[in-house]
């Protein structure tokens, strides 16, 4: 299961695991976690570079806000809207935990 949070008071996303829909190279619960996720950053990087900060390992993805902009607050409302509709369709491969919106 993909487990991301939410974390409000850290204003940071945080994705990890794999989802298990599919085989590996051709699960589309995970590929489409990561289309999520990579297209939000890199139009975030597009905006301003230095608005973000991202670390990230195997199945693992942070995402930390350091400056509030207008674009970037609206790009990232946008990845958990998209992800919420993803939980939504794959109950069992999705799950997001929230603390409040970032």
């Amino acid at each position: 299961m993909i487990q991301i949070t939410v974390d409000q008071k850290k204003d940071s996303i945080t994705v990890e695991g794999h989802a298990g829909y599919g085989v590996s190279g051709t699960d589309i619960v995970c590929a489409s976690v990561s289309s999520i996720l990579i297209t939000t950053v890199n139009a975030i990087l597009r905006v301003d570079a230095s608005s973000i900060r991202l670390d990230q390992k195997d199945a693992y993805v942070k995402v930390t806000v350091l400056k509030h902009l207008d674009m970037v607050d609206l790009l990232i409302e946008n990845m958990i809207s998209l992800l919420e509709g993803l939980q939504k369709d794959y109950k069992k491969y999705v799950k997001i935990n929230k603390g409040g919106a970032v």
